[in-house]
């Protein structure tokens, strides 16, 4: 219980400094609103190396924590909708064992993005925003090809490391 609670507790930390350094080094794509999404490489990597209920909480206690922190009520009504929706995307798609990480990486940054502009649509009534979605739609691919590449190659040593330890 101690060992988990432990990487529970790590796993946060390391995403709330990803949140950090993307909140004070913001990564411009020359487009308003696109993040790399570093935190994400931590929610990716616990897909396959916690279990589902530790990533969930490493997942909210991120979000909150970091809208306290860096944000305000606007930007975590946007990361609680893109962050749960993209979590349980790629739990299902995860588990469908038909995707590789990079691909789970993707569909999650991509329904990241569609549950932002629904909650953006939402809060400012209109549905005029959803003419930005083909534009975010592709920079999820991409920040998802990236964080998943990063995490797939992140894995192999976290399981070696962990394998290590206990034999």
């Amino acid at each position: 219980m101690a060992r988990r609670v432990a990487t529970v507790g790590a796993f946060v930390a390391l995403a709330l400094i990803f949140s950090y350094v993307e909140a004070i080094i913001p990564f411009n794509f020359g487009i308003p609103g696109i993040k790399l999404g570093l935190a994400n490489l931590v929610i990716v990597t616990g897909l396959y190396f916690l279990n589902y209920k530790d990533v969930c909480i490493i997942s909210l206690l991120r979000i909150f924590i970091s809208g306290l922190l860096f944000g305000n009520g606007l930007s975590l009504i946007y990361s609680i909708s893109g962050g749960l929706l993209s979590l349980i995307v790629m739990i299902i798609f995860k588990k469908t064992n038909i995707f590789s990480v990079v691909g789970v990486s993707i569909v999650g940054a991509v329904f990241h993005n569609i549950s932002q502009i629904i909650a953006a649509a939402f809060v400012i009534q209109t549905s005029v925003v959803v003419i930005y979605l083909p534009i975010l739609m592709i920079a999820g691919v991409g920040t998802g090809f990236l964080i998943g590449f990063i995490s797939s190659n992140l894995l192999p040593i976290l399981i070696k490391q962990n394998t290590r330890q206990f034999h």
